[in-house]
């Protein structure tokens, strides 16, 4: 994303704090997958899904020998989760999060590896009882290649309608992955062998009021608005903005989808 002193020079003559909210979205510090300094500005679902993923997680847990989480971000998740398993790992793709995630769990034993690619993983067949996967991809064969005969797979996603509204508002085309939902999942499990055993989808209405903080979720999510800068999408961004000051936030939905899963 690239933004210049041209942008800062026409965003400085506004004076309704467009321009320091643009420039707080593009340069705050922002550490693993930590949301709690923008509590009350980006949309929080969590709280009001029909599940807990924490339950269906920690339901599980305690019987599990040897746990792997995917996409571990900045390890949060699974730090909150201790006391974990003696064989306890962890991966993380995006850079920036795999040094965060092993100065958090390095302490607790836990391995954070870089996957090899295209949803590879480095460890060996039967390494885990348990899988945790909350918002990261997965392939189901190798998923079933490094898991133990009578193991489980726990995932929560978003699904491919998550924001849409977003995308709208800019003219920014849909997702290309919009129709990634609850059934394409199970199907895809299903095909690949795996018996789903519990499943659940929603969306939640959410609201965006802050243009700063929806300028930091497209620096974050690269893959929602893939063009995605501020000068390509100004007039976009100062619509919005304008609304939002007028007490109009940008109304959108959270669509999230988790199911439980055992190889057949």
């Amino acid at each position: 994303m690239r933004h210049n002193g041209a942008m800062g020079e026409e965003c400085g003559r506004d004076d309704d704090g467009y321009a320091e909210l643009v420039a707080e979205g593009l340069t705050a510090p922002f550490e693993g997958w930590d949301f709690g300094p923008w509590q009350g500005r980006l949309p929080e679902p969590e709280s009001r899904l029909p599940w807990s993923y924490r339950e269906l997680v920690g339901e599980r847990l305690s019987a599990a020998r040897s746990l792997l989480d995917l996409g571990t971000g900045g390890g949060e998740f699974l730090s909150s989760l201790a006391p974990l398993p003696a064989r306890t790992a962890a991966t993380e793709e995006y850079p920036p999060n795999v040094p965060v995630a092993r100065r958090r769990l390095a302490p607790l034993g836990v391995e954070v590896a870089v996957p090899e690619g295209d949803d590879a993983l480095p460890f060996a067949d039967s390494s885990f009882d348990l899988v945790l996967s909350r918002h990261n991809s997965y392939d189901p064969d190798e998923l079933r290649r490094v898991m133990t005969d009578d193991g489980v797979l726990v995932t929560q996603q978003v699904g491919g309608r998550d924001l849409e509204e977003v995308n709208a508002a800019l003219g920014s085309p849909p997702h290309t992955y919009r129709d990634f939902c609850l059934d394409s999942a199970v199907e895809e499990l299903t095909e690949a062998g795996w018996s789903v055993e519990w499943r659940a989808e929603t969306r939640v209405a959410e609201a965006l009021a802050d243009i700063g903080a929806l300028v930091l979720f497209l620096r974050i999510t690269p893959w929602h608005v893939p063009d995605f800068d501020v000068e390509r999408y100004d007039t976009a961004l100062r619509a919005l903005h304008r609304e939002m000051r007028a007490g109009r936030p940008l109304e959108v939905g959270c669509h999230r989808f988790a199911l439980v899963a055992r190889p057949r």
